[in-house]
């Protein structure tokens, strides 16, 4: 009797004992797996550390090397502020429109809104800019600037002959453009429209094709009822960016076009007007028509930029001529105001 109750004794000591050691093993297990989900938690901060720092790193890195912007005007110091205008007075039955940016007064008129922000080809108004990139570029000497005839007869007299920069601009001579803008090349033309910002900048129609109305290549281009397209208020941006006084083309550049752009001034009070006209045509009617240039009021040391856009309109004689001449008596009055 003593030995089995020695023997149930020893048993119950056993199992109790063998109770404390599972639960001793239970506790281990869950402090290890209390200890493992604090180095996860612990490495899952430390991540999300690193990548705050990784992140924090590449902002400061942005803002030490910023990439370098494009031309852009003084628009960006202040808010420009946008107006409408009645000067229909000045287009008759003409379909027009008509924009002045004035950078001083960071204002903007517009008369004919919807057709002022419409894009459209800037045909010969664009020699302005590609007198500019090759210039600027070293593509283009002013002084040295005369290329040669090919022989051939075309309907501009003034092109049939040797001819030099100033006179192919004054004269708008296509054929000495198109070589030109060759000189420069795709390349070195893109890149710098894309740095003017300078409308849809597309000049994916290098040769011209797109154009309906003239297949002939020495006249014709992706400027020319083409690819390339831009409305009148993007024209006036473009001539704040050359022109403005915060332009970062050459001074030397600059004078250059003035030169050849000057096309009226006024003595009292004195009022400089420069600009370049352009016109295209599809299925022989002229379906755009533009001057677009900048006014100088030296008294005032005042400077507008402007646009003068007429579109296809029926029965009526749309030429750049006529928008020249709407442009012209536009900003005289609108700089000159009748007291």
């Amino acid at each position: 009797m003593k030995r089995q109750y020695f023997t149930q004794k020893a048993l119950c000591w056993i199992m109790l004992f063998g109770l404390v050691l599972g639960g001793c093993a239970r506790s281990t297990d869950i402090e290890i797996e209390k200890n493992k989900e604090k180095e996860d938690l612990t490495k899952e901060m430390e991540t999300v550390q690193e990548s705050e720092s990784l992140i924090q790193t590449s902002l400061d890195t942005e803002n030490d090397n910023p990439e370098e912007p494009a031309i852009t005007n003084q628009q960006n110091k202040t808010q420009d502020s946008i107006l409408e205008a009645d000067w229909s007075a000045y287009f008759g039955e003409l379909n027009g429109a008509a924009v002045i940016y004035d950078a001083a007064d960071s204002q903007y008129t517009l008369y004919n809104t919807t057709l002022a922000t419409t894009p459209r080809s800037p045909c010969s108004t664009f020699k302005i800019v590609s007198s500019l990139i090759a210039l600027e570029n070293g593509f283009l000497e002013p002084e040295d600037s005369t290329r040669t005839w090919s022989g051939e007869v075309f309907w501009n007299q003034d092109w049939n002959r040797d001819i030099g920069f100033q006179d192919a601009f004054r004269t708008s001579c296509v054929w000495y453009f198109r070589e030109l803008i060759d000189t420069v090349g795709q390349e070195t033309m893109q890149s710098e429209l894309n740095r003017l910002h300078y409308g849809n900048c597309d000049i994916s129609d290098w040769e011209g094709r797109l154009n309906t109305n003239n297949n002939h290549r020495a006249l014709t281009g992706f400027w020319l009822e083409s690819s390339l397209l831009i409305s009148p208020k993007e024209q006036t941006e473009v001539m704040a960016r050359i022109f403005g006084e915060t332009s970062v083309y050459s001074e030397k550049t600059r004078e250059t076009l003035r030169q050849v752009m000057l096309v009226a001034e006024q003595d009292e009070p004195p009022v400089k007007i420069y600009g370049k006209t352009g016109m295209g045509k599809t299925g022989g009617v002229t379906v755009d028509a533009w001057f677009t240039g900048f006014a100088e009021k030296p008294s005032e040391e005042k400077t507008v930029y402007f646009c003068v856009y007429l579109g296809r309109t029926d029965n009526q004689n749309v030429t750049s001529a006529a928008a020249k001449e709407i442009a012209v008596r536009l900003v005289s009055d609108y700089l000159v105001p009748e007291s």
